[in-house]
């Protein structure tokens, strides 16, 4: 036990002042911006008993929050895996003029602000000052201030993730072992599943972790095209600002940190997947 003592005290020792203090600052930068404000969710939530958060959790409008998101969140997905996939085969196997022009547009939605995104689709959708509101109002179709328009908002800003995880694993992975599929019988749709699909599997289900978390926690642009309509098109994170406004301290920070636990369960998933990944 001493020597280990000693060896540790000799190792701190051989450690120049100037690395402890770059780590004390990142660490302390990281606990003031991060772990504080996470732990005080947790606080704050639980500040007047269990009791007092299980009703913010389970008041009608809550549940009706908490169902829409989900409800948005299954729906984006898949369309992003289909179409996320799809556009990460086109750009890994194939040239073709406007490529470039193609991979900016992908990583458009990350450089948008969500709230310009959501007047875009005001600007495009709207029965009043959209482009195609006139055809809309024709066939009674309802875009704006309706789950339509909430779903096509969270499908153009968590669009990016899918392809952004798939594409560099198919630049890497090349077309050796798909071309020695088709030599050898298979068709286009066994290619895909037995040789191309085994080797994306976890850029994938990552993708699909960070592109899920984001669905659940958009705020920006749901909140332009929705009219958080209580009961209606309220999310969650659009329903956590309306108690807190009306000063429900305590359900505001108990449905928040149900967000806060999906994150969090997300980071671990990633985390997982990651080291699954090296393994």
């Amino acid at each position: 036990m001493k020597f280990l003592i000693k060896q540790v005290k000799a190792t701190l020792q051989s450690l120049p002042w100037g690395r402890y203090l770059l780590i004390t600052l990142g660490l302390s930068f990281l606990v003031i911006v991060v772990v504080f404000p996470l732990l005080n969710i947790f606080y704050q939530a639980f500040a007047n008993g269990i009791e007092a958060y299980w009703a913010g959790v389970t008041i009608p409008e809550a549940r009706h929050a908490i169902f829409l998101t989900v409800v948005i969140a299954l729906v984006s997905l898949p369309l992003n895996i289909g179409f996320g996939v799809l556009l990460a085969w086109i750009l890994a196997r194939y040239s073709f003029p406007g490529k470039v022009l193609l991979l900016g547009i992908i990583d458009l939605p990350l450089a948008i602000s969500p709230t310009v995104v959501g007047l875009m689709f005001i600007l495009l959708y709207s029965h009043t000052a959209g482009i195609f509101g006139s055809w809309l109002e024709t066939v009674n179709i309802d875009v704006i201030f309706a789950l339509p328009g909430m779903i096509l908002t969270t499908l153009f800003v968590t669009f990016p993730f899918i392809v952004r995880e798939v594409l560099p694993t198919l630049q890497n992975m090349g077309m050796e072992e798909e071309e020695a599929a088709k030599t050898l019988g298979a068709n286009s749709w066994q290619t895909f599943w037995r040789v191309t699909f085994p080797s994306i599997r976890w850029a994938l289900l990552y993708g699909v972790l960070i592109c899920t978390s984001r669905a659940i926690g958009e705020f920006g642009a749901v909140s332009v095209v929705s009219g958080k309509l209580i009961g209606q098109t309220n999310t969650l994170t659009l329903h956590v600002e309306q108690v807190y406004t009306e000063y429900q301290t305590v359900a505001a920070f108990a449905c928040a940190s149900l967000l806060a636990v999906m994150g969090l369960l997300s980071l671990v998933g990633q985390e997982l997947l990651r080291t699954k990944d090296k393994s």
